[in-house]
């Protein structure tokens, strides 16, 4: 890259700037994707304060001369990439703890935790992990696996899904778990032939571990969002919708005062649990929603679990075990009224389904709270929408739902979801395509920790459908892939709508927020298998290089 600064009194016109109004940072020989369909291409950019001033081609007079001028060589530049979902500060644990989704075999898993337990002497808590049991069959761990390797540590990781987790023997003594221990409704703890845990739990029996756990720190919470946010932004994140790990609060509290100091990373709308719709409609009530930087307001839910846990909601038993069918996590009474009075508070709201029946059972308590609660922007999202029927596509724009979608998962599901699923099920699978097709809004995000939180992994999976395994290098169910652009406004513009802001991000236009990210290849004159492999070259939020490859 090549830096000009111009320190003389040389004056440009660019297009769409007043002839005495100057800039402060200007983008020059660049290959802009704007995502404004009236101005779709451009090659210039200029900023003011934090606000884009002119987008386009031509340069004539202007006043620059305190600007800074880039040439880009010919870079690629996008609009700054938003994630929907993320749970951002377990996230920046997560990057310091042990790292098992690479574990292909059973003895990897155990290594790897060994050598991590070594490397950490002590009796401090391991968690994180993102562990994946299909990657060696599908035998699912045991305690007895690990219990001589971790020493002093109590040990609780969970699957990369987050909807199952794996103790050892001394996080079960911690928590007084024993194979009497009542399970609570909508979770379930795996016990072996003599009806002791196996030391795996799932959904609503996880806190039964969780609950021995001591809170973070409002130091440790500090450190893992330093972590988190300079680990989004070098990967082109400029907003990131945090769906929260430790109850909501101590989340926001850790935004709010990272905001006073001026050290918040980057633009966060952070989510409290639907079960706290109360008392956030209190803080509302008295804080308001914040603002274009830092905003709440919006409440998460849960109908179901998750397809590798074998917890998400179906019609029909699993293919692999016939004595389930899934779980409704949350009480379908309680989980109705949650929504309509978070709804009738005039709170955002956001519920995880996944299996058919979960998707089809929150689409009816959102239809039903149009119609009780009457007309307002509300703009209800389904967190994965992930397995749907074509009439719950044709719901989702019926109801002007917002599909809240994740498709990095489909690299990991496609490697193993027909043992779990029959082909007409699996058809309705990350529907991308038919959800566009129908007019459904549709927003990306990685569910961080779950998938990385890099938005080009997501464009590649979502353009290419290719599995990890290497079975299907034409894409799993091929039909449903989109293209890069609609791939680019899912990870933009619609996630500004999912989150209110349109208005003010996700399109490269004179107005709008300066957020955007530079790439060192053009998306659309690459092969889109390669897509995942290029790299982010500068982030810009608020006008600012927050950062630049070196």
């Amino acid at each position: 890259m090549k830096y000009v600064k111009l320190f003389i009194a040389v004056t440009i016109l660019l297009i769409g700037c007043s002839q005495n109004e100057s800039a402060d940072k200007i983008y020059i020989n660049a290959k802009i994707w704007t995502g404004d369909s009236v101005n779709p291409s451009a090659t210039v950019l200029a900023i003011k304060d934090n606000k884009i001033i002119y987008v386009g081609n031509e340069i004539g007079t202007l006043d620059t001369s305190s600007a800074e001028v880039i040439d880009l060589q010919g870079k690629m530049m996008v609009p700054g990439f938003m994630d929907n979902h993320t749970h951002f500060l377990f996230g920046g644990y997560g990057l310091a703890s042990v790292q098992l989704k690479e574990a292909k075999t059973k003895q990897d898993f155990i290594n790897t935790i060994k050598a991590y337990c070594i490397a950490h002497p002590g009796d401090s808590w391991i968690q994180g992990g993102d562990w994946d049991h299909e990657n060696w069959g599908g035998e699912l761990p045991q305690k007895e696996w690990i219990d001589s390797v971790t020493g002093d540590h109590p040990l609780f990781i969970q699957r990369y899904d987050g909807h199952m987790a794996f103790a050892n023997s001394k996080a079960l003594s911690l928590a007084k778990i024993s194979g009497t221990s009542s399970v609570p409704s909508g979770g379930i703890m795996i016990k072996n032939k003599q009806g002791e845990p196996t030391g795996v739990f799932k959904d609503e029996a996880m806190p039964m571990i969780s609950k021995a756990i001591p809170d973070p720190t409002q130091t440790q919470l500090d450190e893992y969002l330093a972590r988190a946010g300079q680990h989004a932004i070098e990967h082109g994140v400029t907003k990131v919708v945090d769906m929260s790990i430790y109850g909501g609060w101590p989340e926001l509290q850790t935004y709010r005062k990272a905001y006073a100091a001026n050290k918040l990373p980057l633009r966060i709308y952070s989510f409290v649990p639907l079960t706290k719709w109360a008392s956030l409609d209190s803080f509302v009530k008295k804080n308001g929603k914040g603002d274009d930087m830092l905003h709440w307001g919006g409440v998460k839910g849960f109908v179901d679990g998750s397809l590798g846990s074998t917890t998400a909601w179906f019609y029909q038993p699993y293919l692999d075990d016939p004595n389930t069918s899934g779980l409704n996590i949350t009480d379908t009474v309680l989980l109705r009224k949650w929504v309509l009075a978070a709804d009738k508070a005039g709170l955002q709201v956001a519920v995880h389904a996944i299996g058919d029946r979960a998707n089809d059972f929150i689409l009816s308590v959102y239809d039903e709270a149009n119609k009780v609660n009457g007309s307002n922007d509300r703009r209800f999202r389904v967190e994965h929408a992930q397995h749907l029927t074509q009439d719950a596509i044709k719901r989702f724009h019926e109801l002007n739902v917002i599909a809240s979608m994740h498709p990095y998962h489909l690299v990991d599901d496609g490697n193993w979801a027909a043992k779990r699923l029959d082909s007409a099920r699996l058809r309705g699978t990350y529907a991308f395509k038919r959800m566009l097709n129908e007019g459904v809004m549709l927003t990306f995000g990685s569910d961080w920790t779950v998938a990385p939180i890099n938005p080009l992994y997501g464009i590649y999976a979502a353009v290419t459908r290719r599995t990890g395994n290497g079975l299907n290098p034409n894409g799993w169910f091929a039909d449903e892939k989109i293209s890069i652009e609609q791939a680019l406004r899912a990870y933009t513009m619609g996630n500004a709508y999912g989150s209110f802001q349109e208005k003010k991000l996700g399109v490269l236009k004179a107005g709008m927020y300066a957020d955007l990210v530079v790439l060192n290849e053009d998306l659309f004159s690459i092969k889109p298998e390669t897509i995942k492999d290029v790299k982010v070259l500068r982030t810009v939020i608020n006008g600012k290089e927050v950062f630049v490859s070196r």
